[in-house]
């Protein structure tokens, strides 16, 4: 079997408050709402699915009482968005004012963009360069 390159993308992971986390990943960056759904049955967990209409992934932030483990965000954590451009000011503040805080990623990242952290402690890199599988 060979699996299409095209093929959907969800990266999942566990958050501790979903209202602050839509206010970060919607107000701030400007993601939609694709599903919403609670937990109603044992072992269930609050879901908010968020990203681009038409785009090929989406973020899942599970939430509630019945998570496995919770959020445990690690410096190496990287949201990446390949932006090609430069970073707008606005932006960031629209991110920091939706609960984010502004860090820094170190040299690498720093040089080439902005790191957000999400209410949650995970880190979104803004890029300002092009995504090229060359590296």
């Amino acid at each position: 079997m060979t699996i299409d390159p095209r093929a959907h993308l969800r990266l999942a992971r566990p958050c501790r408050d979903l209202a602050a986390a839509e206010r970060f990943y919607v107000d701030g960056l400007g993601l939609h709402v694709l599903y919403r759904g609670s937990a109603d049955g044992p072992g269930e967990h609050d879901l908010l699915m968020l990203g681009w209409p038409g785009a090929s992934w989406h973020l899942e932030l599970v939430a509630g009482e019945n998570l496995a483990a919770p959020p445990a965000p690690t410096a190496e954590d990287l949201l990446v968005l390949y932006l090609a451009g430069p970073v707008d000011d606005t932006l960031v503040a629209r991110l920091t004012e939706a609960g984010g805080s502004r860090m820094s990623q170190g040299p690498y990242w720093d040089r080439w963009g902005v790191t957000v952290a999400d209410p949650d402690g995970y880190r979104l890199v803004l890029s300002t360069r092009t995504w090229s599988n060359a590296g």
